[in-house]
């Protein structure tokens, strides 16, 4: 499935392995010690070889830990991109303890992030809906209304930012989500297609 707005950029749904999916930046739900992990952190470290974790090894001696809502930027290794962004989303404990603003902060640093580096296309995976525990349906609210504002702006290079989703219920969480922003006067739907 693809929205497109005003200005030709677009946001994608993808079903698949976000380690496969070329794009000048992917963004990994990373862990505050950018130690690696499981899930999409565990995938992305795995697939981009060693090199991403002795990038982040430098990092980690220069900051520490990276704050819940924050990321951080390295090489991509053997993946199909340029850039990893390191995306720490937060853990859901009930909505409450500002969950939702650390999770929409995270979209708007690793935009800040591709603002930065020029970068015309992004993958996401679904942050902090796994193992943190985020409701899908929350959580691929917030992603979507970050994604579509940043969208909006002038200034922005991004042409098109794509939403690799892991298992079909992911998938139909986000695809419900963008069909409903697809039926607001602003915003035009593109094609309805997976790929």
């Amino acid at each position: 499935m693809e929205w497109t707005n005003q200005a030709g950029r677009r946001i994608a749904l993808v079903e698949g392995d976000i380690t496969r999916v070329a794009a000048d930046a992917v963004v990994n739900a990373a862990n505050s010690g950018l130690e690696g992990g499981g899930g999409v952190d565990g995938a992305i470290h795995h697939a981009g070889g060693p090199e991403i974790m002795r990038e982040l090894d430098g990092i980690r001696r220069r900051i520490g830990r990276c704050p819940t809502g924050a990321a951080v930027a390295t090489g991509a290794g053997r993946l199909p991109a340029k850039y990893v962004f390191h995306a720490v989303g937060p853990v859901y404990r009930d909505g409450a303890h500002g969950e939702p603003e650390l999770l929409a902060s995270c979209y708007r640093k690793c935009f800040e992030l591709a603002g930065e580096r020029g970068v015309k296309t992004i993958s996401f995976p679904a942050i902090s809906a796994g193992i943190y525990g985020y409701p899908m349906a929350e959580a691929a609210e917030i992603a979507l209304r970050e994604t579509v504002a940043h969208l909006a702006k002038p200034d922005t290079a991004i042409e098109k930012v794509m939403f690799v989703l892991f298992g079909q219920r992911a998938f139909e969480e986000y695809e419900k989500k963008l069909s409903a922003i697809g039926n607001r006067p602003s915003a035009s739907r593109g094609p309805a297609t997976k790929s």
